[in-house]
């Protein structure tokens, strides 16, 4: 089922106004692809782009095409760990935030 324009703008406006909705959304994809769900992982971290940044912005944050950065993170797409990497280093320092891998409690 696709996802409605509605929705889209109102993940949006809430994203750029609530910072802490902002990064869970973008720490949500992280772990997500850190648990193997890379599909999942590339949908959330490419609706985060779209309400925050996206990809014109973001290709001149990474110095990446916009237009790869948008083939990287479709549902097909398939980013390098480097591209990956590149992506959310620049979504941290834009965010002044960094994210840190620590064990889980058990």
């Amino acid at each position: 089922m696709a996802i409605t324009r509605d929705f889209k703008e109102t993940v949006q406006a809430r994203a750029l106004q609530d910072p802490e909705f902002r990064e869970g959304m973008l720490r949500e994809s992280i772990e997500c692809m850190l648990a193997g769900d890379l599909k999942t992982g590339k949908a959330l971290l490419r609706d985060y782009i779209n309400a925050i940044v996206g990809f014109e912005k973001l290709g001149k944050l990474t110095k990446k095409d916009p237009k790869s950065l948008m083939r990287m993170f479709s549902a097909d797409g398939n980013p390098t760990a480097s591209n990956l990497f590149d992506v959310i280093y620049a979504l941290e320092k834009k965010e002044h935030i960094h994210y840190q891998l620590r064990p889980a409690q058990s």
